[in-house]
């Protein structure tokens, strides 16, 4: 079952890629994304009937160089079922909206066989996520990391007509590699101090490296933090954080369903499946989750203040994206790995339904994306009206306080992330708090701001688009009623698998409320010889388990007790959030703008994205091109084709001419080259005392 999960959508890219042509696009497109829902339906099965037991199933032998092994295999556990059915069920439905979407698309002609390409590209890109995913080593791992960033490439770039598409796909590509060469290092580290790629081997012998170290940059490193920092930065460049994030907005060239994709729901949250997959490593490494803890702080805190002035409403997702990915960050970098997996859960479903709706927003209003041309759009298009407001009410964070889990999805993994921040005890964990409360605001004022001027207020921009206004085809609201039940019940069903206490009694309005059982976290079996140094979460046995925690880590448990203020701080934040924008877009519409006006530094400084294209346009882009115009001129031109080329020009066209002339044709001529020839071997033989 689980090799059908993961070789369907290869079989589907390659029908599509190649086969259009005997079976038709149609067909071709069909089969594969019935291909794609095989793989969610299965997926959903083995997530709902995982028995929690740690599986290898062997694909084929694949690598054997000495000591270092690292067979094609299927590494199946907690943490794998939870992948499957995140990247195959967005993914299903990313390939049915396309139908609709790409039908009209304006930016092709007629006649052109677009469309199979486009099918067959997000097919190969579900398959390199989940090879991602389902690797049973860290060789596999990279090769579906690496495949997930080529098919990126591909995506973002499809419109290959527009300048702006290509430069995106250029970017992407490039920065990604900055974060995969630390991900490679860090392989290389692994593998020198474990001997060993596999996970299992790693986890296993974990707790026996903590006093090793290594060399690198000319002095020596704890083996253990130098690993999960290297491990990190490619974290980093997958997932869009601090300083390797500036592809993420312009990666909005891409057509709409690839946003919805690769931007809400897998590829970008591979660095944070990298991230708790390593538990083991990281948890043996706390300067080093300091800085993870630190990085996805500021991430969302910056993502965050840039959502709030972006007019294109896909920019303003993509941001939110970002600053959504920094909550997962910090959950992970305080040692609460499971909260992180489940805000990477809930996300997926609210994140990936905000930017289908998105899609038909800009369906409906014939590919207009400024939201400042929007407006009063509520009775033009009421299911997407209805799809955004649920995923509006899901990443604000909207449910009962104090409750913990009775609310929209993001209400129980953001405030779950928010909590175990305060809970946390490494040097940044309070800087995270409050950073993440400020992010919660921010996250509620830029959400309505898009609600309001998308579909509240009066109509603006061109009218004869507005009256042409219309609701999306059936094919393309399907998958958003689909995610819409995923933003509204994945927070309340899997709470206690991921975060609650077992039968823990909560009472509210009068009544009384049982939160859902516990199990996939707070059953800590101590049944191995690595117990006195190591735990294990979410099943399994140290080497098996899915998410392993060290012993003095508490913070899951403490997270729990943390003061009522602390709890309710993001609702607040929400309310905030809410009223701010509600004040600014629907009250007195005119205050942005001369906000702006006073504040213009301000919002230079945020419009501009902190300036970090600017930035490193003059320290990386410019250095980079002065230094390939000084090889492209003086290696290339003044050197090689001026000097060594022509002093060659000269030379042996000279000595081709003097071999020419020997070759004369008389016999008296070669005679006499042979008697001259012989008489200076002759005379080099008696003056270097060869012959006595």
């Amino acid at each position: 079952m689980e090799s059908i999960i993961l070789f369907a959508p290869l079989v589907g890219a390659l029908i599509c890629g190649f086969g259009w042509k005997f079976i038709g696009e149609t067909a071709a497109m069909w089969v594969a994304t019935g291909l794609l829902f095989l793989s969610a339906v299965l997926s959903w099965f083995v997530f709902l009937t995982f028995d929690g037991v740690t599986e290898q199933i062997q694909v084929l032998r694949w690598i054997e160089s000495g000591s270092m092994a690292a067979d094609w295999a299927i590494r199946m556990d907690r943490m794998t079922a939870i992948m499957l059915i995140v990247v195959t069920t967005v993914s299903s439905l990313v390939h049915l909206y396309s139908f609709g979407y790409m039908d009209h698309d304006p930016q092709w002609r007629e006649g052109e066989t677009y469309k199979p390409r486009f099918f067959a590209y997000l097919s190969f890109f579900t398959f390199t996520m989940l090879m991602l995913v389902t690797a049973d080593n860290l060789i596999q791992m990279f090769f579906g990391w690496e495949g997930v960033g080529v098919a990126s490439y591909l995506l973002i770039g499809f419109y290959w007509r527009k300048p702006s598409a290509g430069a995106a796909a250029m970017k992407a590509f490039i920065v990604n590699r900055v974060g995969d060469f630390g991900f490679l290092l860090g392989i290389f580290a692994i593998y020198l101090v474990f001997d060993s790629v596999q996970f299992s081997t790693i986890f296993a012998e974990v707790a026996d490296h903590q006093e090793a170290t290594l060399t690198f940059l000319w002095r020596d490193w704890p083996a253990l933090e130098l690993i999960a920092f290297l491990l990190f930065i490619g974290a980093m460049g997958k997932s869009a954080q601090l300083f390797l994030h500036t592809w993420l907005p312009d990666a909005m060239e891409g057509p709409t369903p690839v946003s919805a994709l690769i931007h809400a729901a897998t590829m970008v949250t591979a660095g944070v499946f990298l991230v708790c997959r390593m538990s083991p490593v990281m948890e043996f490494a706390p300067g080093a989750m300091t800085f993870v803890t630190f990085v996805g702080a500021s991430t969302a805190f910056f993502a965050a203040t840039v959502g709030l002035v972006q007019n294109d409403i896909k920019r303003v997702i993509a941001y939110s994206t970002c600053s959504q990915l920094g909550y997962m960050f910090v959950a992970a970098g305080v040692g609460v790995y499971s909260v992180a997996m489940f805000h990477l859960l809930t996300h997926a479903f609210f994140k990936a339904m905000l930017f289908l709706g998105a899609g038909s927003v800009i369906h409906a209003m014939h590919h207009e994306q400024d939201m400042r041309n929007y407006g009063n759009l509520r009775k033009k298009i009421p299911y997407t009206f209805w799809a955004m407001m649920i995923g509006t009410l899901a990443i604000t964070g909207v449910g009962i306080p104090l409750t913990g889990w009775i609310g929209f999805a993001g209400f129980a993994s953001k405030d779950a992330v928010i909590e175990s921040a305060f809970a946390g005890t490494n040097a940044a964990s309070m800087y995270a708090f409050w950073m993440l409360v400020i992010a919660a605001l921010f996250t509620s004022f830029y959400s309505w701001r898009l609600m309001f001027l998308t579909f509240y207020g009066t109509e603006r921009g061109d009218k004869h688009t507005h009256e042409h206004a219309h609701e999306s085809p059936k094919v393309m609201l399907i998958p958003l009623g689909v995610l819409a039940v995923g933003s509204v019940l994945a927070g309340a069903i899997w709470y206690g698998s991921f975060f609650g206490k077992t039968n823990e009694v909560v009472k509210f309005f009068g009544g009384e409320y049982t939160k859902p059982s516990i199990e996939l976290v707070e059953t800590v079996a101590e049944r191995s010889p690595k117990a006195s140094e190591l735990k294990y979460v979410m099943d399994g046995a140290p080497g098996d388990a899915a998410i392993y925690i060290a012993p003095e880590n508490t913070t899951l448990h403490e997270a729990h007790y943390v003061p009522t203020w602390v709890k309710l701080s993001p609702f607040v934040a929400m309310l905030i959030g809410l009223a701010t924008a509600f004040v600014f877009y629907i009250r007195s519409p005119q205050l942005p703008g001369k906000l702006a006006e006073t504040l213009w530094p301000v919002y230079n400084f945020i419009y501009n994205k902190w300036y970090f294209d600017e930035i490193y346009e003059v320290v990386f882009v410019r250095p980079a091109r002065a230094i390939g115009r000084f090889f492209w001129k003086w290696g290339d031109g003044a050197t090689i084709d001026g000097g060594i080329n022509g002093l060659t020009m000269g030379i042996i066209p000279f000595i081709t001419k003097l071999a020419g002339r020997a070759q004369s044709g008389y016999l008296f001529h070669y005679a006499f080259a042979m008697v001259l020839g012989i008489t200076i071997l002759v005379t080099w033989m008696m003056i270097g005392g060869g012959a006595e």
